[in-house]
């Protein structure tokens, strides 16, 4: 387990709940139903994610 950060996985997972949780809100606020909210929160939490995750491989690899 050397090198193992375990702030990566962490960071990964509160980004993406903090990118549902605003998305979410903001949606919620501009009249949108909770469904259709939910579900534009989910597709946002999952872009948020994966440019997370590329931008720590990234640097990684260099």
């Amino acid at each position: 387990m050397r090198g193992y950060n375990i702030m990566r996985p962490i960071m990964l997972i509160l980004v993406a709940l903090v990118t549902r949780t605003l998305v979410n809100t903001i949606c919620l606020m501009f009249g949108m139903t909770p469904e259709s909210a939910g579900s534009v929160a989910m597709i946002g939490m999952i872009i948020a994610a994966l440019i997370m995750y590329n931008r720590m491989m990234k640097s990684r690899r260099k």
